[in-house]
Protein backbone atom coordinates (compact mmCIF):
# COMPACT_ATOMS: atom_id res chain seq x y z
CA UNK A 1 0.00 0.00 0.00
CA UNK A 2 1.16 3.63 -0.86
CA UNK A 3 0.03 7.30 0.09
CA UNK A 4 -1.62 8.87 -3.11
CA UNK A 5 -1.17 12.27 -2.76
CA UNK A 6 -2.78 14.89 -5.74
CA UNK A 7 -1.40 18.69 -5.76
CA UNK A 8 -3.15 21.33 -7.29
CA UNK A 9 -4.58 18.62 -9.99
CA UNK A 10 -6.07 20.81 -13.15
CA UNK A 11 -7.69 19.28 -16.05
CA UNK A 12 -9.29 21.98 -19.25
CA UNK A 13 -10.92 20.64 -22.28
CA UNK A 14 -10.46 23.78 -24.91
CA UNK A 15 -11.79 26.21 -22.48
CA UNK A 16 -13.71 24.19 -20.32
CA UNK A 17 -12.57 23.49 -16.70
CA UNK A 18 -13.53 19.39 -15.84
CA UNK A 19 -11.32 19.53 -12.59
CA UNK A 20 -10.00 22.71 -11.11
CA UNK A 21 -6.79 22.54 -8.71
CA UNK A 22 -7.31 19.49 -6.44
CA UNK A 23 -5.77 18.98 -3.79
CA UNK A 24 -6.16 15.71 -1.71
CA UNK A 25 -3.85 12.93 0.31
CA UNK A 26 -4.91 9.35 0.67
CA UNK A 27 -3.20 7.97 3.32
CA UNK A 28 -1.73 4.40 3.37
CA UNK A 29 -4.81 1.69 3.95
CA UNK A 30 -7.50 4.49 3.56
CA UNK A 31 -10.54 4.51 1.36
CA UNK A 32 -11.63 7.72 0.19
CA UNK A 33 -14.67 8.25 -1.81
CA UNK A 34 -14.97 11.02 -4.57
CA UNK A 35 -18.55 11.76 -4.37
CA UNK A 36 -20.61 14.35 -6.65
CA UNK A 37 -22.91 14.33 -9.22
CA UNK A 38 -22.68 13.37 -13.07
CA UNK A 39 -20.26 16.01 -14.52
CA UNK A 40 -18.51 16.95 -11.30
CA UNK A 41 -14.97 15.80 -12.37
CA UNK A 42 -14.88 12.99 -9.54
CA UNK A 43 -14.16 10.52 -12.59
CA UNK A 44 -12.00 12.24 -14.66
CA UNK A 45 -10.17 13.01 -11.57
CA UNK A 46 -9.67 8.96 -10.83
CA UNK A 47 -8.50 8.66 -14.45
CA UNK A 48 -6.02 11.51 -14.33
CA UNK A 49 -4.40 9.13 -11.20
CA UNK A 50 -5.35 5.64 -13.27
CA UNK A 51 -2.80 7.24 -16.15
CA UNK A 52 -5.98 7.37 -18.74
CA UNK A 53 -5.55 10.95 -18.69
CA UNK A 54 -3.05 13.77 -18.72
CA UNK A 55 -3.57 16.62 -16.14
CA UNK A 56 -3.41 20.21 -17.67
CA UNK A 57 -1.59 21.22 -14.47
CA UNK A 58 -0.25 19.43 -10.94
CA UNK A 59 1.13 16.41 -9.83
CA UNK A 60 0.15 13.24 -8.66
CA UNK A 61 2.59 10.96 -6.39
CA UNK A 62 2.31 7.53 -5.45
CA UNK A 63 4.65 6.26 -2.70
CA UNK A 64 6.36 9.46 -2.59
CA UNK A 65 7.07 8.95 -6.89
CA UNK A 66 5.67 11.17 -8.99
CA UNK A 67 3.28 9.42 -11.98
CA UNK A 68 1.72 12.41 -13.43
CA UNK A 69 3.06 11.26 -17.20
CA UNK A 70 3.91 7.46 -16.37
CA UNK A 71 1.44 5.39 -18.43
CA UNK A 72 -0.64 3.29 -16.80
CA UNK A 73 0.77 0.41 -16.36
CA UNK A 74 3.71 1.69 -14.53
CA UNK A 75 2.06 3.32 -12.01
CA UNK A 76 1.56 1.02 -9.31
CA UNK A 77 -2.13 1.08 -9.47
CA UNK A 78 -5.32 -1.42 -10.22
CA UNK A 79 -8.40 -0.32 -11.24
CA UNK A 80 -11.75 -1.28 -11.52
CA UNK A 81 -14.52 0.06 -13.83
CA UNK A 82 -18.01 0.69 -14.24
CA UNK A 83 -18.39 -1.73 -17.05
CA UNK A 84 -16.48 -4.62 -16.16
CA UNK A 85 -14.65 -4.09 -19.09
CA UNK A 86 -13.89 -7.77 -19.33
CA UNK A 87 -12.67 -9.42 -22.50
CA UNK A 88 -15.05 -11.77 -23.95
CA UNK A 89 -13.22 -14.36 -25.99
CA UNK A 90 -10.79 -14.60 -22.78
CA UNK A 91 -11.82 -16.76 -19.59
CA UNK A 92 -11.61 -15.60 -16.10
CA UNK A 93 -7.99 -16.50 -15.34
CA UNK A 94 -6.88 -14.59 -18.75
CA UNK A 95 -8.56 -11.97 -18.06
CA UNK A 96 -7.30 -12.10 -14.36
CA UNK A 97 -3.70 -12.42 -15.90
CA UNK A 98 -3.81 -10.03 -18.03
CA UNK A 99 -2.66 -7.07 -16.35
CA UNK A 100 0.44 -9.51 -15.08
CA UNK A 101 1.62 -10.25 -18.53
CA UNK A 102 1.36 -6.06 -19.10
CA UNK A 103 3.95 -6.41 -16.51
CA UNK A 104 5.84 -9.29 -17.42
CA UNK A 105 5.51 -11.56 -14.60
CA UNK A 106 6.93 -14.91 -15.04
CA UNK A 107 4.21 -17.79 -16.09
CA UNK A 108 4.78 -19.59 -12.81
CA UNK A 109 4.34 -16.49 -10.65
CA UNK A 110 1.39 -15.27 -13.05
CA UNK A 111 -0.41 -18.42 -12.66
CA UNK A 112 -0.24 -18.73 -8.53
CA UNK A 113 -1.12 -14.86 -8.07
CA UNK A 114 -3.88 -15.68 -10.54
CA UNK A 115 -5.09 -18.79 -8.36
CA UNK A 116 -4.95 -16.40 -4.85
CA UNK A 117 -6.24 -13.57 -6.57
CA UNK A 118 -9.87 -15.54 -7.84
CA UNK A 119 -9.56 -17.54 -3.80
CA UNK A 120 -9.78 -13.76 -2.52
CA UNK A 121 -12.89 -13.26 -4.12
CA UNK A 122 -14.16 -16.79 -4.14
CA UNK A 123 -14.35 -17.80 -7.58
CA UNK A 124 -11.56 -20.16 -7.88
CA UNK A 125 -13.51 -22.50 -9.24
CA UNK A 126 -15.15 -20.52 -12.31
CA UNK A 127 -11.70 -19.71 -13.91
CA UNK A 128 -12.15 -21.92 -17.25
CA UNK A 129 -15.62 -20.02 -17.65
CA UNK A 130 -16.08 -16.82 -20.19
CA UNK A 131 -17.70 -13.72 -19.12
CA UNK A 132 -20.98 -14.63 -20.83
CA UNK A 133 -21.15 -17.79 -18.39
CA UNK A 134 -21.43 -15.80 -15.01
CA UNK A 135 -23.77 -13.60 -13.18
CA UNK A 136 -23.18 -9.56 -13.04
CA UNK A 137 -22.07 -10.24 -9.62
CA UNK A 138 -19.44 -12.79 -10.60
CA UNK A 139 -18.17 -10.38 -13.66
CA UNK A 140 -17.73 -7.29 -11.29
CA UNK A 141 -15.45 -10.21 -8.95
CA UNK A 142 -13.42 -11.07 -11.85
CA UNK A 143 -13.29 -7.21 -12.45
CA UNK A 144 -11.71 -6.76 -8.66
CA UNK A 145 -9.16 -9.52 -9.11
CA UNK A 146 -8.00 -8.63 -12.05
CA UNK A 147 -7.10 -5.34 -10.18
CA UNK A 148 -5.81 -7.28 -6.99
CA UNK A 149 -3.58 -9.49 -8.84
CA UNK A 150 -1.24 -6.78 -9.24
CA UNK A 151 -0.67 -5.98 -5.83
CA UNK A 152 -1.71 -2.05 -6.76
CA UNK A 153 -0.27 0.23 -4.07
CA UNK A 154 -3.30 2.44 -5.30
CA UNK A 155 -6.67 0.75 -5.89
CA UNK A 156 -9.04 2.66 -7.89
CA UNK A 157 -12.88 1.96 -8.25
CA UNK A 158 -14.84 3.68 -10.87
CA UNK A 159 -18.83 3.32 -9.78
CA UNK A 160 -18.00 -0.13 -9.76
CA UNK A 161 -21.75 -1.31 -8.24
CA UNK A 162 -23.85 0.65 -10.67
CA UNK A 163 -24.91 -2.27 -12.95
CA UNK A 164 -25.81 -4.65 -10.45
CA UNK A 165 -29.74 -4.57 -8.90
CA UNK A 166 -29.82 -3.36 -5.22
CA UNK A 167 -29.61 -6.79 -3.56
CA UNK A 168 -26.51 -7.74 -5.25
CA UNK A 169 -24.92 -3.83 -4.79
CA UNK A 170 -25.49 -4.37 -1.15
CA UNK A 171 -23.51 -7.73 -1.05
CA UNK A 172 -20.67 -7.01 -3.51
CA UNK A 173 -20.28 -3.29 -1.47
CA UNK A 174 -19.57 -5.45 1.80
CA UNK A 175 -17.09 -7.50 0.03
CA UNK A 176 -15.17 -4.55 -1.48
CA UNK A 177 -14.98 -3.01 2.04
CA UNK A 178 -14.16 -6.32 3.53
CA UNK A 179 -11.22 -7.05 0.95
CA UNK A 180 -9.73 -3.34 1.14
CA UNK A 181 -9.71 -3.57 5.21
CA UNK A 182 -8.07 -6.92 5.30
CA UNK A 183 -5.82 -6.43 2.59
CA UNK A 184 -4.61 -2.83 3.79
CA UNK A 185 -5.32 -1.83 0.20
CA UNK A 186 -4.63 2.80 -0.20
CA UNK A 187 -8.41 2.59 -2.31
CA UNK A 188 -10.05 5.70 -4.07
CA UNK A 189 -13.86 4.77 -4.68
CA UNK A 190 -15.88 7.00 -7.56
CA UNK A 191 -19.38 6.91 -6.68
CA UNK A 192 -22.09 9.41 -7.39
CA UNK A 193 -24.26 7.47 -4.14
CA UNK A 194 -24.22 9.10 -1.22
CA UNK A 195 -25.20 5.66 0.75
CA UNK A 196 -22.77 3.89 -0.75
CA UNK A 197 -20.32 6.79 0.21
CA UNK A 198 -21.24 6.57 3.49
CA UNK A 199 -21.20 2.92 4.46
CA UNK A 200 -17.81 2.13 2.51
CA UNK A 201 -15.50 5.99 2.70
CA UNK A 202 -13.24 6.74 5.87
CA UNK A 203 -13.50 10.17 4.54
CA UNK A 204 -15.33 11.66 1.97
CA UNK A 205 -14.50 14.21 -1.25
CA UNK A 206 -17.74 15.75 -2.19
CA UNK A 207 -17.23 17.95 -5.82
CA UNK A 208 -19.10 19.74 -7.45
CA UNK A 209 -18.00 21.76 -11.07
CA UNK A 210 -14.97 20.51 -10.80
CA UNK A 211 -13.89 21.98 -7.67
CA UNK A 212 -13.66 20.15 -4.02
CA UNK A 213 -16.16 21.54 -1.96
CA UNK A 214 -15.31 19.60 1.41
CA UNK A 215 -13.63 16.89 2.31
CA UNK A 216 -13.81 14.90 5.80
CA UNK A 217 -15.57 12.02 7.60
CA UNK A 218 -18.87 10.89 6.77
CA UNK A 219 -20.00 11.97 10.18
CA UNK A 220 -18.47 15.39 9.66
CA UNK A 221 -20.02 16.39 6.92
CA UNK A 222 -23.38 15.09 7.55
CA UNK A 223 -22.93 17.15 11.20
CA UNK A 224 -21.33 19.78 9.76
CA UNK A 225 -21.70 20.43 5.93
CA UNK A 226 -19.69 23.34 4.87
CA UNK A 227 -22.57 24.53 2.30
CA UNK A 228 -25.41 24.05 0.81
CA UNK A 229 -24.53 22.09 -1.92
CA UNK A 230 -22.92 19.66 0.99
CA UNK A 231 -26.03 19.47 3.05
CA UNK A 232 -27.86 18.93 -0.34
CA UNK A 233 -25.92 16.33 -1.75
CA UNK A 234 -25.16 14.46 1.96
CA UNK A 235 -28.36 13.56 3.37
CA UNK A 236 -31.31 15.15 3.12
CA UNK A 237 -31.60 18.85 4.85
CA UNK A 238 -34.64 21.73 4.75
CA UNK A 239 -33.14 24.75 3.98
CA UNK A 240 -34.71 28.13 4.87
CA UNK A 241 -33.50 31.18 3.08
CA UNK A 242 -33.21 34.63 4.88
CA UNK A 243 -31.32 36.69 7.53
CA UNK A 244 -29.42 36.14 10.40
CA UNK A 245 -31.08 39.59 11.99
CA UNK A 246 -28.98 39.50 15.14
CA UNK A 247 -26.90 37.29 17.14
CA UNK A 248 -28.30 34.06 17.35
CA UNK A 249 -31.27 34.94 15.64
CA UNK A 250 -32.83 33.92 12.60
CA UNK A 251 -35.28 35.26 10.29
CA UNK A 252 -36.79 33.58 7.23
CA UNK A 253 -38.69 34.87 3.86
CA UNK A 254 -41.39 34.23 5.28
CA UNK A 255 -41.15 35.74 8.34
CA UNK A 256 -40.37 32.89 10.54
CA UNK A 257 -38.21 33.57 13.74
CA UNK A 258 -35.71 31.03 14.87
CA UNK A 259 -32.81 30.77 17.53
CA UNK A 260 -29.70 29.44 15.87
CA UNK A 261 -26.21 28.41 17.40
CA UNK A 262 -24.36 31.22 15.98
CA UNK A 263 -23.06 34.27 18.36
CA UNK A 264 -19.76 35.51 16.61
CA UNK A 265 -21.49 36.35 12.90
CA UNK A 266 -22.37 40.10 11.17
CA UNK A 267 -26.18 39.99 10.31
CA UNK A 268 -26.80 39.41 6.81
CA UNK A 269 -28.32 37.41 4.35
CA UNK A 270 -28.09 33.46 5.24
CA UNK A 271 -29.53 30.44 4.56
CA UNK A 272 -30.30 27.43 7.14
CA UNK A 273 -30.00 24.17 6.80
CA UNK A 274 -31.64 21.65 8.81
CA UNK A 275 -31.83 17.55 8.98
CA UNK A 276 -36.01 16.56 8.67
CA UNK A 277 -34.83 13.49 11.47
CA UNK A 278 -33.90 16.19 13.80
CA UNK A 279 -37.54 17.35 13.76
CA UNK A 280 -40.26 16.42 16.33
CA UNK A 281 -44.48 16.82 16.97
CA UNK A 282 -45.57 18.66 20.40
CA UNK A 283 -48.46 19.81 21.01
CA UNK A 284 -49.22 23.31 20.62
CA UNK A 285 -49.54 24.18 24.10
CA UNK A 286 -46.57 21.92 25.35
CA UNK A 287 -43.53 23.54 27.42
CA UNK A 288 -40.14 23.60 26.17
CA UNK A 289 -36.83 23.58 27.20
CA UNK A 290 -34.47 26.68 26.83
CA UNK A 291 -32.75 26.14 23.23
CA UNK A 292 -36.12 24.60 21.51
CA UNK A 293 -37.44 26.09 18.57
CA UNK A 294 -41.34 25.72 17.97
CA UNK A 295 -43.53 26.45 14.73
CA UNK A 296 -47.12 25.81 13.74
CA UNK A 297 -47.91 24.89 10.62
CA UNK A 298 -50.41 23.06 8.70
CA UNK A 299 -49.94 19.08 7.00
CA UNK A 300 -49.30 19.10 3.19
CA UNK A 301 -48.00 15.33 3.01
CA UNK A 302 -47.66 12.26 5.17
CA UNK A 303 -45.82 9.82 3.17
CA UNK A 304 -46.13 6.37 5.07
CA UNK A 305 -42.12 4.81 4.75
CA UNK A 306 -42.52 1.81 6.76
CA UNK A 307 -40.39 1.95 9.75
CA UNK A 308 -40.14 5.63 9.44
CA UNK A 309 -43.05 8.78 7.89
CA UNK A 310 -42.31 11.46 6.48
CA UNK A 311 -44.54 14.92 7.61
CA UNK A 312 -44.18 17.72 4.96
CA UNK A 313 -45.50 20.99 7.07
CA UNK A 314 -46.50 24.48 5.38
CA UNK A 315 -45.34 26.90 7.90
CA UNK A 316 -46.82 30.10 5.77
CA UNK A 317 -47.03 30.90 2.17
CA UNK A 318 -43.13 30.52 2.01
CA UNK A 319 -41.65 28.19 4.50
CA UNK A 320 -41.83 24.36 4.17
CA UNK A 321 -40.25 21.65 6.74
CA UNK A 322 -40.33 18.33 6.37
CA UNK A 323 -40.01 16.09 9.57
CA UNK A 324 -38.78 12.21 8.95
CA UNK A 325 -40.11 10.53 12.40
CA UNK A 326 -40.49 6.85 13.66
CA UNK A 327 -43.46 5.52 12.59
CA UNK A 328 -46.18 5.54 15.40
CA UNK A 329 -47.84 2.45 16.87
CA UNK A 330 -50.91 1.65 15.19
CA UNK A 331 -52.90 3.17 18.70
CA UNK A 332 -50.80 6.30 18.24
CA UNK A 333 -53.02 9.42 17.76
CA UNK A 334 -49.96 10.49 15.20
CA UNK A 335 -50.95 7.55 12.79
CA UNK A 336 -54.00 9.49 12.15
CA UNK A 337 -52.58 12.50 10.85
CA UNK A 338 -53.69 13.75 7.43
CA UNK A 339 -53.04 16.39 5.40
CA UNK A 340 -54.83 19.50 6.30
CA UNK A 341 -54.80 19.28 10.13
CA UNK A 342 -52.69 21.56 12.40
CA UNK A 343 -49.62 20.52 14.10
CA UNK A 344 -46.54 21.91 16.10
CA UNK A 345 -42.49 21.17 15.09
CA UNK A 346 -39.71 21.65 17.42
CA UNK A 347 -36.42 21.14 17.10
CA UNK A 348 -33.14 22.01 19.29
CA UNK A 349 -31.51 25.28 18.01
CA UNK A 350 -28.02 23.51 18.42
CA UNK A 351 -29.24 21.45 15.29
CA UNK A 352 -29.88 24.59 12.76
CA UNK A 353 -26.74 24.86 10.52
CA UNK A 354 -26.25 28.53 9.32
CA UNK A 355 -24.40 28.50 6.26
CA UNK A 356 -23.66 31.40 3.02
CA UNK A 357 -27.18 31.78 1.00
CA UNK A 358 -26.59 30.61 -2.13
CA UNK A 359 -25.90 26.57 -3.39
CA UNK A 360 -22.93 25.81 -5.02
CA UNK A 361 -24.96 24.00 -7.71
CA UNK A 362 -27.14 21.55 -8.10
CA UNK A 363 -28.14 19.86 -5.36
CA UNK A 364 -29.76 22.43 -2.94
CA UNK A 365 -33.04 23.66 -2.93
CA UNK A 366 -35.34 25.30 -0.74
CA UNK A 367 -36.55 22.30 1.44
CA UNK A 368 -36.62 18.49 1.73
CA UNK A 369 -33.09 18.03 -0.44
Amino acid sequence: MSELVLTSLRKMYGPTVAVDDVSLTVREGELVALLGPSGCGKTTTLRMVAGFIEPTAGTITIGGRDVTYLPPHRRDTGMVFQSYALFPHMTVAQNVAFGLEMRKVGRAEAAQRVADALALVRLGHLGDRLPRQLSGGQQQRVALARALVVNPGVFLLDEPLSNLDAKLRLEVRVEIRELQRRLGLTTVFVTHDQEEALTLADRLVVMANGVVQQVGTPEELYESPANLFVAGFIGRSNVLHGRLVSPGRFESRGGLAVEVPVTDRAPGPAALALRPERLALAAPDATLPAGINRAGGRLTLVTYLGATTEYRVALGADDVLTATLPTPPVSDPLRRLAAGDAVTLIWPADQCRLLAPDPVGDGATDEGV
